[in-house]
Order: structure tokens, then sequence, then C-alpha cells
């Protein structure tokens, strides 16, 4: 779609997520990580589909390859909320109509505020909206704030628009991609509506594992995350529903280091509350409704399993809910 007008900045990929019939070439966009796309996102991005309706544009979510601090920090290992394939599909169901990937180099770092504008948003994109963050700075050593990008827009003939703040509930804090990060670090999954506007999820491949849980009566699906980036929740068990060949079921989950036993590395350890054949190898998907308890060692195997009868029925009763 852009390929004539790429040339420095090339995309990593474009795509289309809905067709419109509204005028291509003009457009309303927004930009940033939009990592989780969680509710201060969405407010962002109500607002700039508002705009391009009320006047005719086409909605383009323009967002990156990479956490911009990988460029920079060699060492630095992002904590993503979102992998780019949920971040697509979650701008998808907000029904952005373009997505823009541009690949973050330190090349691209180097643009001010207005090269960016003029460069990638007005000649490379034809951005005639661009609807800011409210705390968004975006531009070499991001010097230049809102008042800047607006009279640079009035040069370029773009429409700068800043959007608004959303906080928590019941309190002052905005809500934010690192903030989420931090409650979900503590094991506060309960919390996740009302960041994300759903709950917490880690997607990943049933693998084989050292069968201790069959053991014991509870047998569990070991899951390895897809994504080596994908942020997993603090250790401790947790009452979940486990989604397998598009059949969701009641599950605890277990993270942890299975101290009991002499762990020396974690696991991700998945007992779902009914039988279930011979899933090795399939994708399965573990959605994080509450956190029951903190992951202890046990001094006999006996009161392990007694601490297990009364988690299973702790999550029943949550799930049932």
């Amino acid at each position: 779609m852009f390929s004539r007008f790429f040339t420095t900045f090339a995309p990593v990929k474009t795509v289309i997520l809905h067709k419109t019939t509204r005028f291509e070439g003009s457009y309303a966009a927004t930009i940033g990580c939009f990592d989780g796309v969680h509710l201060g996102h969405q407010l962002l991005l109500r607002t700039m589909l508002r705009e391009a309706e009320s006047r005719g544009l086409v909605s383009m979510v323009i967002t990156f390859d990479r956490q911009p601090r990988e460029v920079f920090d060699p060492d630095f290992r992002p904590q993503l909320l979102s992998t780019p394939e949920e971040k697509e599909q979650l701008l998808r169901q907000m029904g952005i109509d373009t997505l823009v990937v541009l690949p973050f180099t330190r090349k691209l770092a180097s643009l001010s505020a207005r090269e960016f504008m003029q460069q990638v948003l007005k000649d490379q994109l034809h951005v005639n909206v661009l609807v800011a963050g409210y705390d968004n700075r975006f531009g070499r050593d991001r010097r230049e704030g809102f008042e800047d990008y607006v009279r640079y827009g009035r040069e370029l003939d773009i429409d700068v628009i800043q959007g608004e703040m959303e906080r928590l509930p019941g309190e002052e804090k905005a809500v934010s991609s690192s903030v989420i990060r931090q409650l979900l670090e503590e094991g506060q999954v309960e919390r996740m509506p009302d960041c994300l506007t759903r709950f917490y999820a880690l997607t990943g491949t049933i693998v084989p594992g050292e069968h201790i849980g069959h053991e014991l009566g509870f047998p569990t699906a070991n899951l390895e995350v897809d994504h080596p980036h994908k942020l997993i929740p603090a250790s401790g068990v947790y009452a979940v529903w486990a989604e397998v060949n598009g059949e969701r079921m009641p599950a605890m989950m277990n993270i942890g280091m299975r101290p009991t036993f002499d762990g020396t590395h974690q696991t991700l350890e998945v007992h779902i509350l009914q039988p279930v054949g011979d899933i090795y190898d399939r994708q399965l998907t573990v959605t994080f409704v509450a956190r029951l308890r903190s992951e202890r060692r046990f001094d006999t195997r006996e009161q392990l399993v007694a601490q297990l009868e009364e988690d299973r029925r702790k999550t029943v009763r949550l799930l049932e809910r």
C-alpha cells in the first residue's frame, strides 16, 4: 500500500485491519508502542477514531517493531503485555483501519520531532490529523512537547490534537503499561479487567514435564510460553481458565520453582479440573482470574495434597461466579 513512499524508513509491515470506503491517502493517526492496548490506549484510540469518522479519514495506528529501549540497551529484556500478534488483534477489535509497524532504529531515533513529522508522518504516511497521547513525546531525546507538535503541525498542514488521561478506577494514578506490569509482577491479576478491560492471558505449547502432579493426583499440563518476552505474573497459585482446541475449561495454575521438590527452574503448570485426553504439543491459552496464594514449601506430600485440595475448592468457587 505504501511501498512507493517508503525509502529511508520502510515499515516492517502495513496491515489493512478493516477495509473502508473513506478516502485512502488521507489519515487520522496516533503513534506509540501500545503495549497491552490498555484502558488509556483505548481512550486515545477512540478519540482518533472519532476524528477519522468526522473528517472522512482513514484511521491509522503507527507503532514500532520493538521497544525503543532495546536499541540503546543491549541488556534490556522487555516484559510485554501483548505480543505483536495479540496487539494486532486487539487493534482490529477496536475498529482501526490500518496498522503501520516502523522499524525502531538509531537512524529513526536521531530524527527531531519536526523531522519525524515531516519525513515520516507527512511525506511518507500522508497523515492529516495526529492525535497525541497526553504524555507522549517523540523525536530525538524526546526534547519537545505537545505545543511544539502543534506548531510544527501548522507548518506541515497536520492538525495535532491531544488525547486525555485515563485513571485507574478509584485512584489518581494514570493507567499505563508500566503500572500494569508492576501489578502483574505483584500477582494482582484481579485488577487486570480495570486496566485492560479483559483478563490477562498467556498462550503457549503444552510440553512434557516430570509427572509429579500426576503422582499427587493433580496431573498438570506444562506450559511453554510462545513469546520469550511475554510477561509472566508473580510466582504463586492462580484460578484460571484453560483453553485447548477451542474448549474453555476451569483450571488452576502454579507458577514457580516447586520448592517442595527442590526445583531448580521456573515452571508453569496447569491442572485442568476436568478429564482431558492427550494434549501434548497442543496450544494452550491460560486466562488469569485470581491469585489464590503464594508458592511455599511443604514438609510432606500429604500437606501439599491437602493444600491442593483446598486450592481446587477455591478455584471452583471463584470460577463459578
